[in-house]
């Protein structure tokens, strides 16, 4: 079963700003719980995104395991949008797409993520039991670092 997870942060900058924040894959630490260990394998020396980039990572979502993901960058539309999808990784179906909306007080920015759990009925149960629990976890944390960071007065 396909899930989706749906979230928007108005943020206290101009666009290009907060485009040059999400578009560069090094600063996915900064926003990721530190109980995830999230580490960029890729060498990417600050490059921005760009269609068919593939970033390698590794992530200990669940009980400390080590796992190795990959994506890659499926769509960019510079300032407006960005789509990252799971070519290698622990779910069985990873969409996640980036929109950035120019409007009075800043830029809004909406997260999209549409993903599945491999294991039929037991990833169901999975993310009844913890899974959307923990992704939810993931974007409030990323939620509280962004007001932090762009909207602090």
């Amino acid at each position: 079963m396909i899930h989706r997870l749906q979230r928007q942060q108005q943020l206290n900058c101009d666009l290009e700003t907060a485009w040059k924040f999400f578009s560069s894959a090094n600063n996915l630490a900064e926003i990721t719980p530190k109980d995830m260990k999230f580490i960029v394998r890729t060498k990417l020396d600050d490059k921005e995104i760009y269609e068919g980039m593939v970033i390698d990572y590794y992530v200990s979502p669940l009980f400390g395991v080590k796992l190795k993901w990959q994506t890659i960058i499926a769509k960019v539309e510079p300032q407006k949008m960005f789509t990252d999808i799971q070519n290698k990784g622990p779910f069985k179906m990873w969409h996640h797409h980036h929109f950035f909306v120019a409007n009075e007080d800043g830029v809004l920015m909406v997260d999209n993520v549409d993903y599945e759990l491999p294991f039929g009925f037991l990833g169901e149960i999975a993310h009844k039991l913890m899974v959307k629990k923990k992704l939810e976890n993931i974007f409030d944390y990323r939620f509280k670092v962004l007001e932090e960071a762009f909207n602090k007065k």
